[in-house]
């Protein structure tokens, strides 16, 4: 705070800064310890290496003619390694939360993801991904019916024109333009 200020408004100022660090600690979690950073750092390894091993099945293509598999293949050896990295430097933090509710909603976000790969095969690349974004928005982002289906739709389309034709990627699909 400036040294010109009023008395009377740097103590407004304090309480209301004691006020907003009051409310935030009460809306923290319960914190965890060691354990929890491991637990989390061991789980993100499995991620990146289920993630990297499915991906590769789509096939890698090159970087001048990327497959499918290529992206989420990068993708998920980045997130197994910062895991590693968590796990080795992580047992020594202290700023981890412990597990609750919420917690759950990174395991369905996965299991939604990983269902997205399953099912574009067999039905292509629309209602899986379809479904996959009106899953995220609605049950796990808490957006409201017409945003989800708007953004659901948008969104869609907006990947399905990327990957079919600005990247040429041979996704299965079930509508041709």
């Amino acid at each position: 705070m400036a040294e010109d200020t009023h008395p009377h408004t740097r103590d407004i100022l304090a309480e209301l800064e004691a006020e907003v660090t009051h409310e935030l600690e009460e809306d923290r979690p319960p914190t965890g310890g060691p354990a929890y950073q491991t637990v989390g750092a061991v789980v993100g390894i499995a991620i990146g290496v289920v993630g990297a091993v499915l991906a590769y099945g789509y096939g890698l293509g090159s970087l001048r003619e990327p497959g499918p598999g290529l992206w989420p293949f990068i993708v998920s050896v980045v997130i197994a390694t910062l895991s590693v990295v968590l796990l080795v430097v992580g047992r020594g933090l202290t700023d981890s939360e412990a597990f609750t509710r919420s917690s759950a909603l990174p395991v369905i976000g996965v299991v939604t993801f990983v269902a997205f790969g399953l099912l574009m095969p067999l039905t292509g690349f629309e209602i899986p991904a379809l479904a996959l974004c009106a899953i995220w928005l609605r049950f796990l982002g808490g957006e409201g019916w017409r945003n989800t289906i708007v953004i659901s739709v948008v969104t869609t389309a907006v990947f399905y024109f990327l990957f079919l034709y600005g990247l040429r990627i041979p996704l299965p699909h079930l509508i041709a333009f």
